[in-house]
């Protein structure tokens, strides 16, 4: 089997810098095991694979993996994914525009795409639920945690 993929620079202007990602912008015949090894692999933060869209309202379907494991959502995998799409004409035979919407599995993932001179430069996005804060965790627990007496 023979996969494209890109790697992508997110959070900066050069080359090497900011938070690196790999995205296979066609990930149709990969199964999730599949997906975990390939992330292992690039051994990079994160990896992400483009599906097509359950709901065909929505622009893609967009799985995260670290190379341990898959996570519901991040930002700059959703930054760089769109931005990889935005470079695109068209995605599963639908035209982009400047409004992405990815399903997820935290949920849905609205993205627009940033231009400039007719070329995508980068994206923003709004998080799928509303951020939380958990309930304190014991200072004596956290330092366990971290091999810290």
């Amino acid at each position: 089997m023979t996969l494209r993929f890109e790697t992508v620079d997110v959070f900066t202007t050069e080359r090497f810098g900011g938070n690196p990602l790999a995205v296979i912008p066609d990930a149709r015949g990969l199964n999730g095991r599949q997906m975990q090894r390939i992330a292992n692999e690039f051994n990079l933060s994160e990896t992400t694979f483009v599906l097509p869209p359950e709901n065909p309202t929505h622009t893609a379907q967009v799985r995260i993996f670290t190379p341990q494991a898959e996570v519901p959502f991040a930002g700059h995998p959703n930054v760089g994914t769109a931005y990889v799409i935005g470079r695109r004409t068209e995605l599963f035979g639908n035209a982009i525009s400047d409004k992405l919407l990815f399903e997820e599995k935290a949920g849905l993932v609205a993205v627009d795409l940033m231009r400039q001179d007719g070329l995508t430069v980068g994206a923003r996005l709004e998080a799928p639920q509303p951020l939380t804060v958990g309930a304190p965790h014991d200072v004596e627990v956290i330092g366990k945690a971290c091999g810290l007496a």
